[in-house]
């Protein structure tokens, strides 16, 4: 089997490089991101494996089927940057549809407790022997509301880790778990009560800025948010006016609507063009890390194995249980019930 990855980082070779020697496949690695003009790059390849911000629109995945890629491989659970609907009879789509829920849960509350506690500016202030505690007032965990947008495996380990911390947990989701054993609201109702509100939902038409000026009006004054997820679930010029109005009282992400050509690269002797998210970071209760969350040792050992896994069965049995199907819609669950290819 012949596999072109794109957008490869070294830690993402050294998950999958074992593979490739022990399965004997061929891997070819590029650190360049998937797009009309790289699409090239997996001529006489089977299979091509992207990440987050991949190019996989409607051209991409032309060019793809052109070369005769059949299955596009995400190494990541979302798929929003992947077009479903034009994919369907050309090229077929599998997922990891959970690597980590703790990996991701685990830094949603890092971040929390970094920004509430102003860790990062200590950490700066004691390494240059400043050992003032003026300015770095928190406040307690115990006993505040948290929201959690989203209740999937990620969401869940999230609202466990606040329950542990003595929060009240409330929840939104579309398709309530019956099992989650989590209050659940409507959202106008989370964003009324929430002194913290944390996003763990996928990015679908539907939740494409679920956090804009009317959400942010509804909520309480001061309130924190945290989005691990996607990063256009918010607005981020209502998110700037919110942070400037005094109405968000800090907000941590890990994620950006337009993070694409920024994220996980080194930009540190250049100037950044994006003023939005210069000026976030600009901010002194806004706390950015560069799409982190999934970055543990099991989370990356646990993407390399599912993706080879993917790969396998599809090209062994015809049968993946995480592919992503757009026959009838329901593009996560029909493929486990038919198990059968998509087309």
């Amino acid at each position: 089997m012949k596999i072109a990855f794109f957008d490869v980082k070294p830690y993402t070779e050294e998950a999958f490089r074992p593979y490739a020697e022990s399965l004997g496949w061929e891997m070819r690695f590029y650190d360049t991101k998937l797009g009309i003009h790289t699409a090239s790059l997996a001529t006489g390849c089977d299979a091509v494996c992207i990440f987050v911000n991949d190019d996989a629109s409607a051209p991409v995945i032309d060019r793809l089927h052109e070369l005769g890629v059949k299955v596009i491989a995400l190494r990541c659970a979302g798929y929003n940057n992947v077009d479903l609907s034009h994919a369907f009879g050309r090229v077929h789509v599998v997922h990891v549809p959970a690597y980590s829920p703790y990996a991701v849960a685990e830094h949603t509350m890092a971040m929390l407790l970094t920004s509430i506690r102003r860790i990062h500016k200590a950490y700066n202030r004691t390494r240059e022997f400043n050992f003032s505690l003026n300015g770095l007032t928190g406040f307690d965990l115990h006993g505040k509301t948290v929201g959690v947008v989203g209740t999937g495996r990620i969401g869940r380990v999230f609202a466990d880790i606040c329950k542990g911390f003595g929060m009240r947990v409330l929840a939104y989701d579309k398709y309530p778990a019956a099992d989650a054993g989590l209050p659940y609201v409507t959202l106008p109702e989370l964003y009324r009560e929430s002194d913290i509100i944390s996003l763990h939902c996928p990015l679908t038409p539907e939740t494409h800025h679920l956090i804009d000026r009317e959400a942010i009006g509804m909520m309480k004054k001061g309130v924190t948010l945290i989005n691990t997820s996607r990063g256009a679930l918010i607005d981020a010029e209502a998110l700037l006016e919110g942070i400037k109005a005094r109405q968000v009282g800090a907000a941590c992400l890990d994620v950006y609507e337009e993070e694409g050509d920024i994220f996980f690269e080194d930009f540190s002797g250049h100037i950044v063009e994006d003023d939005t998210l210069a000026r976030l970071i600009s901010m002194p209760n806004v706390l950015v890390t560069s799409h982190q969350a999934f970055l543990t040792r099991e989370a990356l050992d646990n993407i390399a194995e599912t993706t080879v896994g993917n790969l396998q069965a599809f090209f062994d049995t015809g049968c993946c249980q995480n592919e992503l199907c757009y026959r009838c819609g329901r593009v996560e669950t029909c493929k486990k019930e038919r198990c059968a290819r998509c087309f």
